[in-house]
């Protein structure tokens, strides 16, 4: 059997069970409008839910013919493109024609599929303007108008307009979309942002979760759990009645996260839920596929087959690391520097765990205000014990910083980056902790021209040299939190000096920067970097609202 036919019989047989500082004005917004790794445990699972099929169980053959063969430099192309007839009659053409002398795929690709359009294919920025002109005129080209999708479309259709990253990146992402609507908050968007906020409400009542993008390939996993920041920025003046409202949404989304928790025993782990030692319950990034990544599937095969490890734990630490929003860096690899080591499951993340304490904390806001006494009472016994957690197993006292924990090993992974200052954006850490960890960032990650991701140079984009707006974002907010101003103001200068020098130089925003020095642009990862871009530009605009004198004209 071939390797194509091999790995088109792989996605046959495993269709998965699917499972389910702002502006005054914004305050007035809500007003108006399956097989286990590393020795986890098997508990009983939800009931199935009927997620559309993703491009590799839709053709199998053609699909993998088509990414194995490379038909496309970005294997993204092919799972984003839609067929111009149902599947089922494309998938039997390619079986009648794939043999004949002179077939030629790459053509019968195009006659069978309207293919996709980067964003940056057609628009051309107007030197003249500002930084901050210019990112206003790009919200309307980033947003998308919901439409009826063709059968075996992969995007999943939304009830409401949405803002895309830009680039390769043609839908709506989970976690990029609360620094973006950072940007149109500011900006004066405040339809944009109830959209937002709706469609994945709507994603959330669908499927359970919101995936990673809304694309049938994403359904496996989700992303960092920032909706309850998303939600809160509707009404920032009382987020307690934005919780309120929400608050179905909000809780199905924590039963998401936590599934299978009530049954495990001690050092056992299912699905995104991990009992440490002592009994704690935290968290990690999990995926309910063990397959390669549709949209990366040429590289996850030779990635698995480099590895000389069982390939499904492989398919999965990788598919775990898409849905951290780290993909990649060597804060998941057992040997700190190479990418077949990835060990993503096995690692308890301080970011996630930092993102679901606040998650919780939301959840028992908005049970207050509707006055549901038993769920505020719950929800805040399983913030503090989650509280304790994180201080017990992620705090690192020697170090001053928070850092991952490997939960088989039982001991923290020694790989600190950005993420260590999570804790301060959602209030975890104490006052104390917060100095330590400012300290630290101030000599371990602040470069020239921001936060560094990492102290690690490799050859992924989440690691040195590149900086993330996300990033810069979470460590000025964490440490406005605590007091650091000078350290705060001081990362948002770099920060936007680099950003405006390349806007001045290009024309354009882009997904991540050398924060080091101006050697070249921000490299890594496994596509060209991108311009846009929705959380640059949301995070720009942000910091520009704090710090007036960060303008340009």
């Amino acid at each position: 059997m071939t390797q194509a036919s091999t790995t088109a019989t792989l996605h046959r047989r495993s269709r998965f069970p699917m499972v389910g500082a702002a502006t005054v004005a914004a305050g007035m917004l809500f007003g108006a409008f399956n097989a286990p790794v590393h020795a986890e445990v098997l508990v009983a699972t939800r009931p199935a839910v009927a997620y559309p099929a993703p491009p590799s169980e839709l053709y199998p053959e053609l699909f993998a013919a088509v990414q194995l063969g490379q038909v496309f430099k970005d294997g993204k192309t092919f799972v984003d493109a839609v067929p111009r007839t149902s599947p089922a009659t494309i998938a039997a053409q390619y079986r009648r024609e794939k043999d004949r002398p002179g077939f030629d795929l790459s053509g019968f690709v195009q006659r069978h599929f309207e293919l996709p359009r980067d964003s940056a294919d057609t628009y051309v920025s107007d030197r003249s303007q500002s930084l901050a002109q210019h990112i206003a005129s790009l919200w309307p080209r980033l947003t998308q108008q919901p439409q009826k999708q063709g059968a075996g479309s992969s995007l999943l259709p939304l009830p409401g307009p949405y803002v895309v990253p830009g680039g390769r990146f043609r839908e709506v992402y989970y976690w990029d979309s609360y620094f973006t609507m950072l940007g149109l908050l500011q900006n004066g968007k405040p339809d944009s942002l109830r959209d937002m906020v709706g469609n994945f409400a709507s994603l959330i009542d669908r499927y359970g979760h919101i995936p990673n993008g809304n694309r049938s390939y994403y359904l496996s996993r989700s992303q960092p759990p920032f909706y309850f920041k998303m939600v809160g920025l509707l009404s920032t003046q009382d987020e307690a009645a934005a919780y309120a409202r929400y608050l179905p949404q909000l809780r199905r989304e924590y039963a998401f996260w936590m599934e299978g928790a009530d049954k495990l025993k001690p050092g056992t782990a299912h699905r995104r839920v991990v009992a440490l030692a002592d009994g704690s319950v935290l968290n990690r990034y999990y995926d309910d596929r063990a397959v390669p990544r549709d949209e990366s599937y040429a590289e996850d095969v030779a990635l698995a087959k480099k590895s000389g490890r069982p390939a499904a734990e492989v398919y999965r630490d990788l598919r775990a690391a898409a849905e951290s929003g780290w993909d990649f860096s060597s804060r998941w690899f057992a040997d700190g520097k190479t990418l077949a080591t990835i060990e993503t499951t096995a690692i308890v993340p301080v970011d996630l765990n930092s993102l679901l304490y606040g998650l919780e904390s939301a959840i028992r806001l908005g049970c207050e205000r509707v006055q549901d006494v038993a769920c505020s009472s719950d929800f805040t016994q399983r913030a503090e014990r989650r509280r304790a957690a994180v201080q017990k197993y992620l705090w690192n006292e020697a170090g001053g910083h928070y850092v991952d924990y490997q939960w088989i090993k039982r001991q923290p992974t020694g790989r600190p980056g950005a993420a260590t200052l999570y804790p301060l954006f959602v209030g975890i850490a104490e006052p104390a902790q917060a100095a330590r960890v400012a300290d630290w960032t101030g000599r371990q990650l602040l470069k020239p021209y921001g936060v560094v991701t990492t102290p690690v140079a490799t050859d992924q984009q989440w690691d040195a040299p590149n900086g993330w707006a996300p990033l810069q974002w979470i460590a000025v907010d964490g440490l406005r939190r605590y007091g650091q101003h000078a350290l705060a103001r001081d990362i948002a200068t770099r920060w936007m000096g680099k950003v405006q020098q390349v806007y001045g130089s290009s024309g354009k925003l882009v997904e991540k920067y050398n924060v080091i020095d101006n050697s070249g642009e921000a490299g890594g990862g496994e596509y060209v970097l991108q311009d846009g871009f929705g959380w640059t530009n949301g995070v720009a605009v942000q910091l520009m609202t704090i710090y007036p004198e960060l303008k340009r004209p």
